[in-house]
């Protein structure tokens, strides 16, 4: 028999299909969602609007819903003054990005929740992020006494943030193209400034709380690649192996949390992300090819493991995010209490308390501990006399016990929508851990999921940035075009099959048609038939996720080597020569530009393989670091500019290696590709 819940208030919210919108359709807060119904009626009523911007898993969100957003007095001064809008940060990151520029012009800090106040017009004026009961109550009187009664001072605000929004980036940040040219010994100027940055005792960079950051990663390692600096490998190294051993990794399920609150990767602000997991398989497994650390290897696996259980939608989609929040407790699910963990390990519990720092009175919070290491396995097992190979049994033991227990737990909740842009930064993580694994079944996932992009998420003309309840949603924006296109480029390179690198090429020139901006050589967020919004914003910097400029700039360039096309290679190296200096001076906000520079500082290897044993012989190249290169194969003739003329000939699978349209011999050896390859470097 079902059973319904009867709620005293239900908004506009109630019809959504976003999980995060959903949370607050029973507030008694008159919520709106984002549309022409709220817009219009701040307009006829003149009042200013409440916009609210969050997402599902955020904790301080879901907290200040608590304070103040179910309470009926505060609900009731925000519906007598203000026309009220509720905005899904991941749904609609157009909004988010105008009203976070917003209020950072207001010399505000930025974060989420974020809560911006409007004029009917929908231009900012006023912003701000979490506030307690009594501070949000105080301030909805100032905002509303500021609006009747200085309306003149009001305007004039929102209307010069407005123009600060429209202020053209490349004019802002002085990015010309200047024709520079790149020379790999600069990168000495970038790796200075960047190190100034490193906290060399724990990894990642010197500050509090602490994200992964991949991207400034992956950079490190291409740094490394091109100079053979070891202090950059060393980074590198040092971050994954602290981030792996600290709590932010979940070493009993999988998975990393989405950043630590502390400096030492120990507590993480527990909730899971899909991009950050994503990013994190392709960084891990670009680290494991340079280093072949089992630690590495460990890592991606529980993390696909995870991903598998708890991420993947029966129609091949993945969710977008778990909360940090069970039965409305921060890390409730993760944590344990020491009586409990004595209770399951029993025999060899002092040696599970050293291995996982576990204290009598919790190592953290409330009596609580979490699991994390201060020692690498290797030291570990030396310091308390015993094999490596009894402490991996040992390990493995207390892993199974723990998942067991806490499996039945109450799980933190779901965020069950699905992004195209957030699905083709983890089908890229998939390819990527393929490429060094070589595990049929993660191959056999990144093909389910990247079927299910094209099948659900694009209609043959669009590609939908959501989908929820087997209905795609909200034309995409560029993050969605970029890095479904990345993805769809890396799924190529793995299985050869044409059919992924055809797709990739419809979106280039979907984007190229829609999102391009002739004036400026850069490529807008949104869509020329998007919804009018009060500024266009273009994304240039590398954040938690590379900005999708620069990651567009990549795939064009990746694309232009792989079909011979000039205009797309030159579009890399002209954005690359326009980021340049700004890179130089501060690489990490602009990582993934430095990616694209590295490889625009050194010829890009071309590698051609033609004949039965195509996809063996991409295997084997793979085991080795070399990430400047594209790769196109086929074991039957092809009509890829790369592949003209070099059909199989017999039972010989043979290798080409072109640089800048010149070749080298071919070659049936892959040690004999990269003695040509170490040759020319």
């Amino acid at each position: 028999m079902k059973s319904y819940t009867k709620h005293t208030h239900t908004n506009r919210l109630a019809s959504e299909s976003s999980p995060y919108l959903l949370q607050h359709a029973h507030n008694p807060v008159e919520w709106f969602p984002w549309g022409e119904e709220a817009l219009q009626k701040a307009k006829a009523e003149d009042k200013p609007i409440l916009v609210s911007i969050g997402y599902s898993a955020c904790h301080w969100c879901h907290v200040m819903e608590h304070e103040c957003f179910e309470k009926e007095e505060v609900a009731a001064v925000m519906n007598d003054l203000f026309i009220n809008i509720k905005i899904d940060r991941e749904e609609r990151p157009d909004l988010d990005q105008i009203y976070m520029d917003a209020v950072s012009a207001m010399g505000l800090r930025g974060g989420w929740p974020l809560n911006v106040f409007l004029t009917p017009d929908a231009k900012p004026f006023y912003g701000g992020t979490y506030f307690p009961q009594d501070h949000w109550l105080n301030l909805l009187g100032q905002i509303s006494n500021a609006y009747l009664n200085h309306r003149e001072d009001i305007l004039k605000s929102a209307e010069s943030f407005t123009e600060s929004l429209n202020q053209s980036d490349v004019f802002k940040y002085g990015l010309v193209d200047d024709a520079e040219t790149f020379h790999k010994d600069e990168l000495d100027l970038a790796y200075d400034r960047i190190s100034q940055q490193f906290d060399t005792d724990m990894g990642g960079m010197n500050k509090a709380p602490k994200f992964p950051m991949p991207s400034i990663y992956l950079y490190l390692l291409r740094d490394y690649a091109l100079t053979g600096r070891q202090g950059s490998l060393q980074h590198v190294e040092l971050t994954l192996d602290k981030m792996a051993m600290g709590g932010i990794y979940d070493t009993i399920g999988g998975g990393f949390a989405r950043y630590s609150v502390d400096g030492a990767w120990f507590a993480p602000h527990f909730e899971k992300m899909l991009y950050d997991n994503g990013q994190l398989l392709s960084l891990y497994s670009e680290a494991y090819t340079v280093t072949k650390k089992p630690l590495y290897k460990e890592v991606i696996e529980e993390t696909y493991t995870w991903l598998k259980r708890e991420m993947l939608s029966p129609e091949g989609g993945f969710y977008s995010a778990l909360d940090a929040d069970s039965e409305g407790v921060e890390g409730k699910f993760y944590c344990w209490q020491y009586e409990e963990l004595a209770q399951l390990i029993q025999e060899d519990f002092a040696l599970f308390c050293a291995y996982y720092a576990i204290t009598e009175n919790g190592n953290w919070e409330h009596g609580m501990n979490i699991l994390y290491k201060r020692m690498s396995d290797e030291a570990f097992a030396a310091a308390h006399s015993i094999s490596a190979e009894a402490l991996r049994e040992s390990v493995s033991r207390w892993k199974n016990i723990l998942f067991s227990e806490r499996d039945p737990r109450e799980h933190p909740g779901l965020d069950d929508k699905i992004l195209a842009s957030w699905n083709g930064i983890m089908l890229k993580g998939l390819c990527d851990a393929y490429r060094i694994l070589g595990d049929a079944a993660i191959l056999n996932t990144a093909l389910m999921n990247a079927e299910f992009i094209l099948t659900k998420l694009y209609d043959g003309k669009t590609l939908f940035h959501s989908y929820k309840n087997k209905k795609a949603t909200i034309p995409g924006f560029l993050e969605d075009y970029t890095h479904v296109i990345d993805g769809y480029l890396a799924l190529y390179e793995v299985s050869l099959d044409e059919q992924w690198l055809r797709q990739a090429i419809t979106l280039v020139n979907h984007v190229i048609d829609h999102f391009y901006d002739d004036d400026e050589g850069l490529f807008f967020y949104t869509s020329r038939t998007s919804e009018k919004l009060i500024a266009r914003k273009k994304e240039i910097f590398d954040n938690v996720i590379p900005a999708s400029n620069s990651s567009l700039a990549r795939n064009l360039y990746h694309l232009g080597k792989l079909l011979n096309n000039n205009d797309w290679i030159e579009h890399g190296r002209k954005t690359g020569s326009r980021f340049k200096k700004a890179f130089l001076a501060d690489p990490s906000y602009l990582s993934n530009w430095g990616c694209l520079i590295t490889s625009l500082m050194s010829p890009t290897a071309e590698i051609v393989i033609s004949g039965k044993d195509a996809l063996k012989i991409r295997k084997e190249i793979n085991t080795v670091y070399y990430p400047n290169k594209v790769i196109c194969g086929s074991v039957v003739s092809s009509t890829l500019p790369l592949l003209t003329d070099r059909k199989p000939v017999d039972d010989k699978t043979l290798i080409y290696l072109c640089f800048d349209k010149t070749c080298q011999l071919p070659t049936a050896s892959v040690s004999e590709l990269f003695d040509q390859l170490n040759r020319i470097n």
